[in-house]
């Protein structure tokens, strides 16, 4: 059973990725609640601040980002006993097989190249939103 809403957390530093992912999971009719933070410095301290009864269903993570890349807090999250069970979307605008193959490597559970049209996006919102929020047992964790 899911309960709703879906907890995201965005690691994302362009506001404008940030808006149609909004926008796209509102038209998606998703019950997700979003938080964003820019850079990763910001998203290791979101997350380390956080009770395990109080940590995101789910992180959207860009790779390329100020301060600590997506690189880095991929790896930071999958090493810790906190977090590690968080499942990783890499939601970046690289193709690049290095970049796909270090994120899978570092425990990442998926991998997609953001669509640059708004349309396009929208239709790779609504599949993330189907299969993370509909189809994909989520851990439930309880106060600690």
């Amino acid at each position: 059973m899911t309960f709703y809403p879906i907890k995201v957390l965005m690691v994302e530093d362009d506001p404008g990725d940030v808006e149609l992912m909004r926008e796209a999971l509102k038209d998606a009719k998703l019950s997700v609640q979003v938080d964003v933070v820019e850079d990763g410095v910001l998203a290791m301290e979101y997350l380390n601040a956080r009770s395990k009864a109080d940590l995101p269903d789910v992180i959207f993570l860009d790779l390329n980002l100020p301060r600590k890349d997506g690189r880095q807090v991929l790896s930071d999250v999958k090493k810790s006993e906190k977090l590690r069970e968080i499942p990783i979307v890499v939601l970046t605008t690289s193709k690049a097989d290095e970049d796909i193959h270090m994120s899978y490597g570092l425990g990442a559970n998926c991998y997609i190249t953001k669509p640059v049209d708004f349309e396009q996006f929208e239709k790779v919102v609504r599949s993330i939103g189907e299969f993370w929020f509909t189809v994909v047992r989520l851990p439930l964790y309880k106060a600690s």
